[in-house]
């Protein structure tokens, strides 16, 4: 058993987690058009599901627009439905195969909304942070019982998978707090 790597493999693995809240986070939008609100949206055409990303070119020419220019103009309606069943609160418009998604100002109910989302999605990643830490306590607690480790070194890398623990929920934690204060300055 190599525990370097274990503790390596556990810690990429809780950065991943960390990179999960903050793409959600991404999506959340604060009033302002940004193309990460509607790139993952995801779209059925030519009989199978696939990422508007993968179908149309996003852009944002003003801070309040969305433009979703659709690579085939016959799939517009396929975009346009599947924004609308998102629910992400934007309402598209198609205009000669391009689609303008106005992005409306937040109002106070939809603030409150937004900040459950966070939290949520804080939350959701605080618990696969810790699954992270559980699967690699499981493999150093294997080791252990294999006899290739001893008991006072898994107690040592059980404090140091802790201590990762502890920075990455920590890291989450900081991002949520930033993502909650831009929701307020708004």
């Amino acid at each position: 058993m190599n525990v370097p790597n274990v503790i390596k493999e556990t810690s990429t693995k809780m950065n991943k987690c960390v990179e999960y809240v903050l793409n959600e986070f991404g999506t959340i939008h604060i009033g302002k058009a940004s193309p990460s609100m509607v790139e993952n949206v995801v779209v059925e055409v030519y009989g199978s599901k696939m990422k508007l990303k993968e179908t149309a070119s996003i852009s944002t020419p003003d801070h309040k627009t969305i433009v979703i220019q659709p690579w085939d103009k016959g799939i517009s309606k396929e975009i346009e439905k599947a924004i609308r069943e998102a629910n992400i609160g934007l309402n598209p418009q198609a205009d000669s195969g391009i689609i303008r998604c106005h992005v409306p100002e937040l109002t106070g109910e939809r603030r409150e909304q937004l900040f459950r989302v966070c939290k949520d999605t804080a939350e959701e990643g605080r618990k696969r942070v810790r699954g992270e830490r559980r699967d690699g306590l499981e493999k150093l607690k294997d080791g252990q019982k294999k006899s290739l480790i001893s008991e006072d070194e898994l107690k040592r890398y059980e404090k140091e998978v802790q201590q990762l623990t502890d920075k990455f929920i920590a890291q989450i934690d900081q991002h949520l707090e930033h993502k909650e204060k831009e929701l307020k300055k708004l």
